[in-house]
């Protein structure tokens, strides 16, 4: 029986709980049976109620205890030791083969980067017909930083080309886009990844960037030569943004080819978002909303 579900990724602080609370209550009023998989072994303050929990397998507090490692060490360990414990994950899983799973997966960039026990859980779990796309999110006030935004990027074509799954990067919080500072650009610069040589522009203003500018450009050039990172903008409080992700993510991983489309009443709301794109009205949107256009650039 194949079983759709959502991997959502990326660096502590992106929302990524948040997020897994608030597509369960939407998937939910949609008609969808909906579980949540605890994966991080170090989030002991949960905003929802866990499905499966990693936590009654291994924790991160009882590995730096015993082990005398730190955080990041720690976090290695037990995603080596879940990957290790594989067989109690699937048993634990056989309880909910009729639902759409949401892996709460940990925050450590380099779980996604370059270390291999993520990639290899999630191709071991494609292996027990599971379709899954990764939900890669990251904080939209780096769209602020040009430099940033460029580590940003480096980092989301990293994690999509290690854990090889149908991904969906999005800018999370992005009614708090310009927390820390105005963007250079409008919202749909930074979401669809346009030329980037404006983004080089603005390192050069700065004089502690501007002796990296040979640097900088190579890796702006190995952003644009793999030409895959782009991002949806996303604010968990708004509904319309919300179908918007759930439409991206059912296209990634299958599950409006092969899911069961019993969503109710309000399955209208959700055909509604999945219908033509106007995306340049929902930008102008997002950007009249939250971002100040009166001191962008473009």
């Amino acid at each position: 029986m194949t079983i759709f579900g959502q991997v959502v990724i990326g660096p502590p602080g992106s929302g990524k709980s948040t997020y897994c609370k608030a597509m369960k209550e939407l998937l939910t009023a949609l008609g969808r049976n909906v579980a949540v998989v605890n994966l991080d072994p170090g989030n002991d303050v949960l905003p929802y109620d866990s499905d499966v929990n990693v936590s009654d397998l291994i924790t991160l507090v009882d590995v730096m205890e015993n082990l005398k490692l730190g955080p990041n060490g720690g976090l290695v360990y037990c995603m080596e030791y879940l990957e290790a414990n594989y067989d109690w994950l699937i048993e634990k899983l056989q309880h909910f083969k009729d639902c759409y799973i949401l892996f709460d997966c940990p925050g450590q960039v380099e779980l996604y980067t370059h270390h291999m026990s993520v990639r290899n859980i999630v191709h071991k779990l494609q292996e027990k017909d599971f379709r899954l796309a990764a939900v890669h999110l990251v904080d939209s006030h780096y769209c602020s930083d040009p430099s940033k935004f460029i580590s940003v990027l480096l980092t989301s074509l990293s994690t999509m080309v290690l854990i090889e799954l149908p991904h969906v990067n999005i800018l999370s919080k992005v009614d708090l886009i310009e927390q820390f500072g105005k963007l250079n650009f409008a919202l749909d610069y930074y979401t669809e990844v346009l030329d980037l040589k404006f983004i080089l522009d603005e390192l050069q203003d700065d004089p502690v960037m501007r002796k990296f500018k040979k640097l900088n450009m190579a890796l702006i050039s190995v952003i644009e030569d793999y030409s895959l990172v782009s991002f949806s903008p996303l604010n968990v409080q708004d509904k319309e943004t919300m179908l918007s992700i759930i439409k991206k993510v059912d296209g990634a991983n299958g599950y409006v080819f092969g899911g069961k489309h019993e969503e109710g009443s309000l399955s209208k709301m959700l055909s509604y978002a999945a219908g033509a794109d106007f995306e340049y009205f929902k930008f102008a949107s997002m950007q009249e909303k939250y971002v100040d256009v009166s001191k962008t650039e473009a």
